[in-house]
C-alpha cells in the first residue's frame, strides 16, 4: 500500500518560483519541489501537496490571501484520517526573517551604510532571538494539530539549508561579514528549535543545513543550492531561496530520515 502523503509549508517547501511551476500566482508551488521530489520517489498512491509562498503557520488553519490573485484554503484542511506521511517547513515568515534578510544589503563597504545586526541587537536585545523564542512552541502545536487530523501519519519537520559561508561573500553577496554571520545564526537557531520541538513532541526532524553547508549563497553559481539576493538561476528566480539543486537536495535527505 502507497504513502497518502500531504505536504505543508512556506515558500522552501514550495519551491517557489522554480521552474516549472504547477501553479504561480497564489502559491507560487514547484512542479519540482522537495515534496514533489518526495511523492515521486516513495511512489506515494495519493499526494496533496498544499505548500505556498509566504505562508505563516496561521495559513495552516485559515485561509490565505495568494501572492497575486487567489486564495489558498487552509493547510490543514488537505489533511484526512488516512493520511500516512506528513512534511512541514514553517517558520521563517512567522519571524519576518525572509524580509528582513533584505535590509541587511549593502553595495558598499563598512561604514558605508548600516548594519541590520547592529539594528536587530539594539539595547543588548536580540529581536530574532526573541521572535524564535516566543514562536517555538507553535512547533509543538502544529505537530498536535496534525496528529489530531491524521493520527496515522508519520509527521516530519524539515529545517532550512545553510544561508551563508562564516563571514559571507561581500563580493558575491552585498551583505557586510557581520550581517551575514548573524543572518546565519539566526537560521540555526531556528533550526535548532525545530528540532527541539520535533524531539520533544514525538515528531521526526530533517536537517537539511549540514548537506548544503558549501552550496550556499556564497558558492559560486552551478554549485549553489540557494540563489544570492540577485539570482543567477534563469530557472530558479526567488532570491535568497533554495534553487532546483537544493530542492533536490532537502528531497534526499528527507527520503534518508524515512530510510529511502
Amino acid at each position: 500500500m502507497g504513502e497518502t502523503y500531504v505536504a505543508l509549508g512556506d515558500s522552501y517547501a514550495a519551491g517557489s518560483v522554480v521552474l516549472p511551476q504547477t501553479e504561480l500566482l497564489t502559491c507560487a508551488r514547484s512542479a519540482i519541489n522537495y515534496p514533489a521530489l518526495v511523492a515521486k520517489e516513495l511512489g506515494a498512491t495519493t499526494f496533496r501537496d498544499v505548500t505556498c509562498g509566504s505562508a505563516t503557520a496561521e495559513d495552516f488553519v485559515h485561509p490565505q490571501a495568494g501572492n497575486v490573485l487567489g486564495t489558498a484554503a487552509p493547510q490543514y484542511d488537505a489533511l484526512s484520517a488516512d493520511t500516512t506521511l506528513v512534511t512541514v517547513t514553517i517558520g521563517g515568515n512567522d519571524i519576518d526573517l525572509a524580509d528582513s534578510v533584505f535590509t541587511c544589503v549593502n553595495p558598499l563597504p563598512e561604514p558605508n551604510g548600516r548594519s541590520c545586526a547592529d539594528g536587530f541587537t539594539a539595547g543588548g536585545r536580540d529581536v530574532f532571538a526573541d521572535r524564535i523564542a516566543e514562536f517555538a512552541p507553535t512547533y509543538g502545536t502544529v505537530i498536535d494539530q496534525i496528529r489530531s487530523r491524521a493520527p496515522q501519519a508519520e509527521i516530519v519537520l524539515v529545517g532550512y539549508p545553510s544561508g551563508f559561508q562564516p563571514g559571507g561573500c561581500p563580493g558575491m553577496q552585498p551583505v557586510w561579514p557581520r550581517d551575514a554571520d548573524y543572518i546565519q545564526r539566526t537560521l540555526t537557531a531556528l533550526n535548532a528549535v525545530m528540532a527541539e520541538q520535533a524531539a520533544a513532541n514525538g515528531a521526526t526532524y530533517v536537517d537539511v543545513a549540514t548537506s548544503s553547508v558549501g552550496h550556499d549563497a556564497c558558492a559560486a553559481p552551478g554549485v549553489r543550492w540557494l540563489e544570492g539576493i540577485v539570482p543567477s538561476s534563469p530557472t530558479s528566480l526567488a532570491p535568497i531561496h533554495p534553487n532546483a539543486a537544493g530542492q533536490a537536495n532537502m528531497a534526499r535527505q528527507v527520503l534518508a530520515a524515512l530510510g529511502r
